[in-house]
């Protein structure tokens, strides 16, 4: 709720309650200690490409106001695995988050903040109260602006105290890596790591080390690929790298370390722009005579024409979450691993953020298409092994990264959140059947094969480990669904949301009403479904400023308020063309994309909650 200047109502702030605290030393922060200063929360989850992004765009923020400002992280985890003390304290240090953050695994101060998205931002100020609140990624400059008036006024009143801010940098232990995305094998035995954690392309002797070269120039690269022998020698390069936060693709020549950027201008993608910008791209692959690559950051797959320099988007409408067909009007959620059949017929495919296995082909009568082989939607996950499809007692992943073609035409999947190696054989029934080759991992994110072994990217573990191809484990698995906690009301209740966007700002009502208040038992207009998606994202919840959102979470029983809202002038994105060398479907054989329905997740964009991409990248 806002007033006509964008600044909520005064209302107090509640305390920070959760499990505990990182990056403090050790001591726990409470409300009333951090009076004097502004307080921004920001409310994140490691698995959110649009968390990662308000991380990185806050940064300038916190630098400019570091005098009277305190940012303060609530993580807020979606996946099981997110709960996990040891992964959030990896994740800090992978992401280089440089404030105190609160461990909030119950959502104890999520629901005490009414906070509905990932990510969520609340601004207090110096006397304890709530004056700004937003959803989805974007909002930087509002918060910059809004701090400038605000810290005159307060200043004037003299309840601004200026001081030192609470956080406390934590001990890095170093090593030959640090946090490795993903490794590609090179002809004479040589291994290119993506070592993320460092922002370097690592050159090993072999799997185990030692280090031969040092590649720099990168901010935390997730995926590089090999070109053809003929197309290197052509373009003047060996290798393409997905430098993730530097949004964009570079070309390594390895003969004397040059590096070129090849697309991508440094900044993020917006809506509006065009294929000059990219968006936190994460994996790259060689196929049908391009570089794909899985961008990320706004839910879609490009490709890159290394001869000509064109980029293309290929797959994809921006919008999040999971829906089979055409690739014009396919929806993807966050991809990050790519890897092309042993036959080259499919380009196979990890979706982080729907936990599925996902593949491209040329169908004969539909053209390009994707299909999903394991997965359901936002927020269904598990580890189970047994037939894919989206039936009750399918397979199910949790936040898989990695993606590896094995030469039997079955695929490896690195199933991070799960920390552990899966392997699918689509030729095993109607719908394929996942298996377990391993577990115990350490967010296994990528692996690529070495004879009769994989050889996997263990990214918390700093290392690359192996895996036998002929291994099996059997689990006992768990199915899990995320839900926002349930919200009690009285029998009789007069819900008034009075609501003006923040400056520069929209209403967007293009999927229908902008402020929604479902009550539970209402089942006279049940929401619409859409295909292969068991618990699709709701439109209503999808926020868009600035071209960029975050994600909603699901909606339990009770009664919700969501919002979403645009910056003027932005634009929904566009359907993309079928990529060069994948044809047109038939006519008259487009399948309808469907529209997203059901509670959602939100960055400005934005992924709407537990229980409103999950997301820098």
């Amino acid at each position: 709720m806002t007033t006509d200047h964008g600044l909520v109502p005064r209302v107090r702030a509640p305390e920070l309650r959760g499990r505990g605290w990182l990056n403090t030393g050790g001591r726990a922060l409470t409300a009333a200690e951090l009076r004097g200063r502004f307080v921004l929360l920001d409310f994140w989850t490691f698995c959110c490409v649009n968390c990662l992004h308000v991380l990185d765009e806050l940064r300038p923020v916190e630098e400019r106001h570091a005098e009277h400002l305190t940012v303060v992280g609530v993580h807020s985890p979606k996946f099981v695995h997110e709960a996990d003390p040891d992964a959030l304290v990896a994740a800090v240090e992978r992401y280089g988050v440089h404030h105190p953050v609160l461990d909030d695994p119950e959502l104890r101060t999520w629901q005490a903040y009414t906070a509905r998205a990932w990510p969520t931002l609340v601004l207090v100020d110096p006397e304890g109260y709530v004056v700004a609140h937003y959803a989805g990624e974007g909002h930087a400059h509002a918060i910059d602006r809004l701090l400038d008036r605000l810290v005159v006024e307060h200043r004037e009143r003299g309840t601004l105290q200026p001081g030192d801010s609470p956080y406390v940098a934590p001990p890095v232990t170093p090593g030959d890596l640090r946090f490795p995305a993903s490794a590609v094998p090179l002809p004479d035995g040589r291994v290119l790591v993506a070592d993320a954690g460092h922002d370097e392309v690592v050159e090993l002797a072999a799997p185990e080390g030692p280090v031969l070269r040092r590649f720099g120039g990168f901010r935390e690269p997730n995926g590089v690929c090999l070109l053809p022998a003929e197309v290197a020698a052509a373009v003047g390069y060996d290798a393409v790298v997905a430098d993730t936060v530097g949004h964009r693709l570079a070309g390594l020549r390895l003969a004397d370390s040059t590096v070129t950027t090849l697309a991508g201008d440094g900044e993020q993608w917006m809506q509006g722009d065009g294929t000059e910008r990219l968006s936190s791209p994460w994996d790259v692959v060689w196929w049908r005579d391009r570089v794909w690559v899985a961008m990320a950051g706004i839910h879609q797959l490009w490709t890159l024409d290394p001869r000509t320099g064109a980029v293309e988007v290929a797959a994809g409408t921006t919008n999040e979450g999971l829906l089979d067909g055409p690739l014009s009007t396919a929806w993807f959620a966050q991809t990050s691993g790519l890897a092309v059949s042993a036959d080259g017929a499919r380009l196979w495919l990890a979706d982080s953020e729907t936990s599925s296995l996902r593949w491209i082909e040329v169908d004969e009568q539909e053209g390009p298409v994707v299909r999903t082989a394991v997965g359901t939607g936002l927020f269904d996950f598990g580890f189970r092994d047994g037939p894919g499809g989206a039936d009750d007692g399918a397979a199910l992943l949790q936040h898989p990264l990695g993606v590896t073609a094995l030469p039997d035409g079955s695929v490896a999947v690195c199933d991070t959140y799960n920390g552990a190696v899966r392997r699918f054989d689509p030729a095993a029934g109607p719908t394929g059947e996942l298996t377990t080759l391993a577990t115990g991992l350490a967010e296994p994110s990528a692996a690529y094969v070495a004879g009769d072994a994989l050889v996997v990217v263990e990214s918390t573990a700093h290392r690359l480990s192996t895996v036998p191809l002929g291994s099996a484990v059997t689990t006992e698995g768990f199915a899990h669904r995320t839900q926002r906690p349930v919200t009690e009301v009285a029998a009789r209740l007069r819900l008034v949301v009075p609501f003006v966007p923040p400056p520069g700002q929209k209403v967007d009502e293009r999927f229908g009403p902008a402020t929604q208040a479902p009550r539970h038992g209402d089942a006279a207009r049940p929401p619409p479904r859409r295909r292969r998606a068991r618990d699709p994202v709701d439109a209503g919840a999808r926020a868009r400023p600035g071209g960029r959102g975050g994600r909603a979470a699901r909606g339990g029983p009770g009664r919700v308020v969501r919002r979403r809202h645009r910056r003027r002038g932005a634009r929904g994105g566009g359907v993309p063309p079928p990529p060069a060398g994948l044809g047109r479907p038939r006519a008259g054989r487009r399948r309808r994309a469907g529209r997203a329905a059901a509670p959602a997740r939100g960055r400005g964009l934005r992924r709407q909650a537990p229980g409103a991409r999950p997301g820098r990248r």
